[in-house]
């Protein structure tokens, strides 16, 4: 069946030389505990406010969500085939094949 899996591509992975994570993570705590004890003022912009706007804003990519995707799968559409193919043989014929 390798025929009909669809292989996706690797994702894109880039890893920074010259940071240092430790540094980063100390001052996102530093910040987060100012903004808690008032300090700062709140953070307007959230990253994952977005997630899903791309989609939302596309009238067949929002169609094909609603939807669930595709009715029928490649695996399922080549049964049928291979079963109507199996029907004609038989119609044409007369004998069941592989029943010998």
């Amino acid at each position: 069946m390798g025929m009909f899996n669809v292989r996706e591509p690797r994702r894109f992975e880039h890893k920074y030389i010259y940071v240092d994570e430790r540094k980063e993570k100390l001052a996102k705590i530093e910040e987060k505990a100012k903004r808690e004890l008032g300090m700062l003022p709140e953070d307007s912009y959230n990253p994952e406010s977005i997630r899903g706007k791309f989609v939302e804003s596309t009238t067949h990519l929002k169609r094909r969500k609603e939807n669930g995707g595709p009715a029928v799968s490649v695996q399922m559409a080549v049964v049928l085939i291979v079963l109507l193919g199996l029907l004609l043989y038989w119609l044409w014929t007369g004998d069941v094949p592989f029943m010998n």
